[in-house]
C-alpha cells in the first residue's frame, strides 16, 4: 500500500472515530492510529527510490483541549513519560502541543505565545492598563500591544507617542479627540469592533462613553516591539515640569491662572461621560482630511468554506499607513489555511475559542503553540504557519501586521499554479491530487467533504 493511500485511510479512520467518541478519547485514538499506520505502511517497488526517507504517517492531532478530562502528561504514543514531580496542570491543560509536541516539531522558534493574563497590570483611579513588548516576547520585535480599560467617563489623558497608535475596541465605546500638525481637529465615538489610528507624534485623548455602563476596553498596537507605554508623552507630566512663568508667557496670561494644575501626571483619571455627538471647537483650518477612525464592525466579512475573513488596511482605512488587520473566524474542524506573509510580521490576538499554530522557520525548525482567548501570538516575516480550531465553538482572532497593506501567500494556491510535473517531482503525489488544489486562496478551509 502506498504511503499516500495509507495516510488517507488513517485520516478517514480518525475522522469517523472522532465523530463517534467524545473529545476526551482523542489521546487513546491517536495512540491506536499511530500503531495502525506503522503496521499498514510498506514499500512500493513501483515508486522511485526516495532521495530522503518519506515523511512519517504518525498522527499528530492535539491530545486534549478545554473540554476534556484527560490527565495532561508529556506522552505521545510510545514517546515520553509521565511527570513524577510537581505539575501546574492548569497551564499544561492549555498547552497540549507544548507538553506533548507533535512529532513533526523540531527545534524552537522562540516563545511565540504570551497571555495578557501574565502581564503586570497598572491600576489607576478609573481604569487599568497592561502591556506586552520584547520584555515578555523577545521574538516580537516589530510590534507591541497594550490592553486598556476605562470606566464610564474615565479619561486616558491628552498625550502623544513617538510611534503610531492603532486600536481595536473590545467592549463599549471610546470617544477619541485629536489635532494634527496643521491645526485640523477630529472627534469621534468609536464603537465595539471598530478601529482608530493616530500617526506618530499626533496628540490625542481617549475617553469612555456611557453607552456601556461599564465603560470601555480596547487593544492598542504600536509598530515597535520595544514600545513601552510608560514612555508616553503626557500633557500633565510636561506642564508639571515646566516653570509656571514660562507657561504663563506662552499662553499670554497671568501666572495665577495656572495655580491648580496637577503636580504630576494623571495618566488615567475619572471624568464626566461625553455625549456621543460631541463636537470639537471650530478650527480655522477645518477637520482632518482622513478620518482617524474606521467602522470595521460594519464591514461584511467574506465567507469561505471554513469560516470568514475581513480586512482593514490603508486601501480602506486610508490614514492607517503602518498597521493592517484581518479579523478571522474559523468554525470547528476548520483551519486558517497554511500560508505566510511575504514582508510583514504578524501579531495575533485571540478573541474567542481555542487554536493551535505550527510555525515553520526553515532549516528543519518548526514549533507548535496553543492559544486561548486573551493570548497573543507572533509570527516573524515569511515564516510558514496555519491556525487550526481545536475546540467545539467558533474561533475568532485578529491578525495584525506592521504594514500599510494586508498580504499573504497561500501554500495551496502556490502549488496549484506551479507546473504540475515540478510539484510532482518534489512531493511524489498524483496528478489527480494536484488537479484538486485550489487555484484561488482558500483563506479559511473547512473539513474535507465526503465523496458520497
Amino acid at each position: 500500500m502506498s504511503t499516500f493511500l495509507a495516510s488517507v485511510l488513517c485520516a478517514i479512520l480518525y475522522s469517523s472515530l472522532v465523530t463517534a467518541i467524545p473529545v476526551g478519547g482523542l489521546s487513546s485514538v491517536s495512540t491506536s492510529l499511530s500503531q495502525t499506520a506503522a503496521t499498514s505502511t510498506s514499500s512500493n517497488p513501483s515508486l522511485p527510490s526516495p532521495t530522503v526517507p518519506y515523511a512519517s504517517d504518525d498522527p499528530n492531532y492535539w491530545l486534549w483541549n478545554d473540554t476534556t478530562t484527560i490527565d495532561p502528561q508529556p506522552e505521545r504514543g510510545t514517546l515520553g513519560a509521565s511527570i513524577l514531580g510537581p505539575q501546574n496542570e492548569q497551564i499544561d491543560k492549555q498547552n497540549p502541543d507544548i507538553l506533548a509536541p507533535p512529532t513533526t516539531d523540531s527545534g524552537t522558534v522562540g516563545n511565540a505565545k504570551w497571555p495578557f493574563s501574565l502581564s503586570k497590570i497598572q491600576l489607576n483611579t478609573g481604569g487599568w492598563v497592561r502591556q506586552q513588548n520584547i520584555q515578555q516576547m523577545p521574538i516580537a520585535t516589530a510590534m507591541a500591544g497594550v490592553n486598556m480599560r476605562l470606566e464610564s467617563g474615565a479619561i486616558r489623558e491628552l498625550h502623544w507617542h513617538q510611534t503610531a497608535e492603532w486600536a481595536y475596541v473590545l467592549e463599549g465605546s471610546t470617544q477619541i479627540t485629536s489635532v494634527d500638525q496643521d491645526g485640523r481637529n477630529y472627534v469621534a465615538t468609536v464603537q465595539k469592533g471598530d478601529l482608530w489610528y493616530f500617526p506618530p507624534g499626533i496628540p490625542h485623548s481617549l475617553q469612555a462613553t456611557n453607552d456601556n455602563p461599564n465603560g470601555t476596553e480596547f487593544l492598542l498596537i504600536f509598530p515597535d516591539g520595544s514600545f513601552n507605554d510608560d514612555d508616553t508623552l503626557l500633557l500633565t507630566d510636561w506642564l508639571a515640569h515646566t516653570p509656571k512663568e514660562v507657561i504663563a508667557k506662552n499662553f499670554q496670561d497671568d501666572i495665577t491662572d495656572w495655580d491648580d494644575i496637577p503636580g504630576s501626571q494623571l495618566y488615567i483619571f475619572p471624568g464626566v461621560p461625553p455625549p456621543d455627538n460631541q463636537q470639537p471647537p471650530t478650527s480655522p483650518e477645518g477637520t482632518v482630511p482622513q478620518p482617524f477612525s474606521y467602522e470595521f464592525s460594519k464591514v461584511v466579512p467574506t465567507q469561505y468554506s471554513g469560516g470568514t475573513a475581513k480586512i482593514a488596511d490603508s486601501t480602506v482605512f486610508n490614514v492607517s499607513t503602518q498597521i493592517a488587520v484581518a479579523e478571522i473566524t474559523v468554525e470547528p474542524g476548520a483551519m486558517r489555511e497554511i500560508h505566510w506573509h511575504p514582508t510583514e510580521n504578524e501579531w495575533g490576538f485571540f478573541l474567542e475559542g481555542t487554536a493551535r499554530v505550527t510555525i515553520f522557520a526553515g532549516t528543519g525548525i518548526a514549533q507548535t503553540f496553543d492559544y486561548q482567548p486573551g493570548d497573543i501570538s507572533y509570527v516573524p516575516t515569511a515564516y510558514g504557519h496555519y491556525v487550526e480550531n481545536t475546540g467545539n465553538t467558533t474561533l475568532r482572532f485578529l491578525e495584525i501586521f506592521n504594514s500599510n497593506r494586508f498580504e499573504d501567500v497561500s501554500l495551496a494556491q502556490w502549488l496549484a499554479l506551479t507546473p504540475p510535473t515540478l510539484v510532482q517531482q518534489h512531493l511524489q503525489i498524483s496528478n489527480s491530487t494536484i488537479a484538486g488544489f485550489n487555484k484561488t486562496k482558500g483563506v479559511v478551509v473547512g473539513p474535507r467533504k465526503s465523496s458520497s
